[in-house]
């Protein structure tokens, strides 16, 4: 019994652990909080809310400084332009993936 629980004890050692890591950004499926807000912001935009678009556009500078998002919601301020370059590489590849896995479900 004794010698059991020591193989049992040394096999668990040996058993990989799983270790928590970031998610590949090309393959993740939510939006980043602050790409969230730079929708928000166009959609105020959209519907004529000038006004929430522009404090969108602050609190993501503010809280997100270092996001692609934060650059393009501080042009936006500035009243340059923020075209939206696409979609980026890994939106396009999840999205290819979603229809290959939809075409094999089918």
């Amino acid at each position: 019994m004794r010698l059991a629980l020591i193989a049992v004890c040394l096999l668990l050692t040996r058993a990989p652990f799983q270790c928590a890591s970031d998610p590949d950004p090309n393959r993740r499926i939510e939006d980043t909080p602050a790409e969230a807000l730079y929708r928000l912001s166009e959609h105020f935009a959209e519907t004529g809310d000038q006004a929430a678009r522009e404090e969108t556009l602050r609190h993501l500078v503010e809280r997100y400084p270092s996001s692609r998002e934060a650059r393009r919601a501080t042009l936006a301020l500035e009243g340059r332009d923020t075209s939206d370059p696409g979609p980026s590489a890994g939106a396009l590849e999840r999205e290819a993936e979603r229809e290959a896995e939809d075409a094999e479900n089918e």
